[in-house]
C-alpha cells in the first residue's frame, strides 16, 4: 500500500484502486494510463510539481491530455512565476518518483492547485504514488483530501 491509498483509506472517502501494466518506455505516463485503463483523457489527471517564484513547490492538476499553465498556476497559488521544478526536488518533496507523484500522501504538505475541469466529472483518476497504479475518487474528495484550491490551470 502506498502513502496515497493509504490517505485515502484514512479519510474515510470513497476510492477505488485500479492497476495497469506500466511500459517504462511510455512518453507520457498519464497517456499511458488513461489508455490502458480505457478511460477518457479528460479524466485522468496528472500531478505536476512546480517552483513558485524561485523558492516555494506547489502542486497543479491537470488533465493527461492537457498542459499545466505556470502563469495560472503561480497566479491561483499565490505567486507571480512559476517554473516546473527540478525532478529531485518534486521526488525530495512529495516521497514519490517521477509518473508516479501522487497528489495524496505527500511526505510534504504543498500549496495544491486543481484544474477546474475536474469538477465536471463525477470521478477523476490520480496516481496512487507508483507508475502504473491509480486512485478513482470524487474531484470533490480531491480538493478536501489535498486542500486544493480550483482553477483554470490548464491549456
Amino acid at each position: 500500500m502506498t502513502p496515497a491509498v493509504e490517505a485515502a483509506r484514512a479519510a474515510g472517502v470513497a476510492y477505488e484502486v485500479v492497476q495497469y501494466d506500466h511500459d517504462a518506455s511510455a512518453e507520457s505516463y498519464g497517456l499511458e494510463a488513461a489508455e490502458a485503463l480505457g478511460v477518457a483523457p479528460e479524466r485522468v489527471f496528472k500531478t505536476l510539481v512546480a517552483r513558485l517564484d524561485g523558492r516555494t513547490l506547489a502542486v497543479g492538476i491537470v488533465p493527461v491530455a492537457l498542459r499545466l499553465n505556470l502563469k495560472a498556476l503561480a497566479g491561483a497559488a499565490g505567486g507571480r512565476k512559476a517554473e516546473m521544478a527540478d525532478p529531485a526536488d518534486a521526488q525530495r518533496a512529495t516521497g514519490y518518483v517521477v509518473g508516479g507523484i501522487s497528489p495524496l500522501g505527500q511526505k510534504r504538505r504543498l500549496v495544491t492547485v486543481l484544474d477546474e475541469s475536474a469538477l465536471l466529472q463525477e470521478t477523476v483518476y490520480v496516481s496512487g504514488g507508483r507508475r502504473g497504479l491509480e486512485i478513482v475518487l470524487a474531484p470533490a474528495d480531491l480538493v478536501r483530501l489535498t486542500e486544493a484550491k480550483v482553477a483554470a490551470i490548464a491549456r
